[in-house]
């Protein structure tokens, strides 16, 4: 039973892990990605769809992304959804493709960006936390109801203190690569 806990808190840790990943794609560094516009939502056919629905986007440069839009009457809605998304970006529309240079990042947003970075990270170290409260009150539970002895209680705490250690460690890992990005001029 404890063992299928421990296998269960590791899984929701890197399901977090996965998350922070994915939330780091979308942040801008110095160079063209296509998953800088992966959050992007466009208004098509009366819902709102991910970009990568409606189009394809692909990188021309260190600096420029390319964008074909496959319906012709949704360009006017994706670069609208690329414009207001918040990311700074400006698409030059050439029928049905859109192309966005991508302007160089001046200090003060690099550290902007660096600030979002720490807040993603902080937020995947809470949710590693909160899994790790999660197993250590299973574990209290199952010593209460006698289904382990306070002993075999002490050894699956520092396991789970363990996995969550490491998991934070990734985290910070990830965060100090992603800055490292951010500030590369």
């Amino acid at each position: 039973m404890i063992d299928a806990v421990l296998a269960d808190l590791t899984t929701r840790m890197e399901g977090a892990l996965s998350a922070l990943k994915h939330e780091f794609n979308g942040l801008r560094t110095g160079r063209a990605s296509a998953d800088l516009l992966a959050p992007v939502m466009v208004d098509a056919y009366g819902a709102s769809m991910p970009l990568a629905q409606v189009a394809t986007v692909s990188v021309a440069g260190t600096r420029s992304l390319t964008i074909s839009v496959w319906d012709a009457g949704l360009v006017n809605a994706t670069e609208k959804a690329i414009r207001d998304s918040g990311l700074g970006l400006n698409p030059n529309t050439e029928g049905n493709v859109l192309r966005i240079n991508l302007p160089e990042l001046n200090e003060e947003r690099r550290q902007e960006l660096v600030k979002v970075a720490r807040k993603y990270a902080e937020n995947g170290r809470v949710s590693i936390r909160n899994v790790r409260r999660d197993g250590m009150d299973t574990i209290k539970k199952a010593e209460k109801d006698g289904d382990i002895t306070e002993d075999e209680s002490r050894k699956y705490a520092d396991d789970i203190q363990k996995i969550a250690d490491k998991k934070v460690k990734e985290v910070d890992d990830i965060l100090a690569s992603k800055e490292e990005d951010i500030m590369q001029v």
